[in-house]
């Protein structure tokens, strides 16, 4: 089990491409189930949401490949569609 404070410690990194995306800003946690829909992503420059770019992007949840002690792996495309969501 893992408490969200430490998953938001974590960097995310692409598979895909080797690249760092960021940080774990927040949810989408379906109320119903009570599952996590998807993780948002501030980018690399922002630090607790202030500070750097402006740029968040949404990770669906099934797109979580690995999440270790340091880093969440994810399989991503870097195409971003008009709502910010990595495809």
């Amino acid at each position: 089990m893992m408490n969200i404070s430490e998953f938001q410690t974590k960097d995310v990194v692409n598979v895909s491409d080797g690249k760092k995306l960021g940080m774990v800003s927040d949810f989408d946690i379906n109320v119903t189930t009570g599952k996590i829909q998807a993780v948002f992503i501030s980018g690399p420059g922002k630090v607790l949401g202030f500070f750097g770019k402006d740029e968040e992007v949404i990770v669906p949840w099934r797109n979580i490949v690995k999440i270790g002690e340091d880093v969440i792996l994810v399989r991503v495309n870097r195409e971003i569609d008009q709502n910010s969501e990595l495809i």
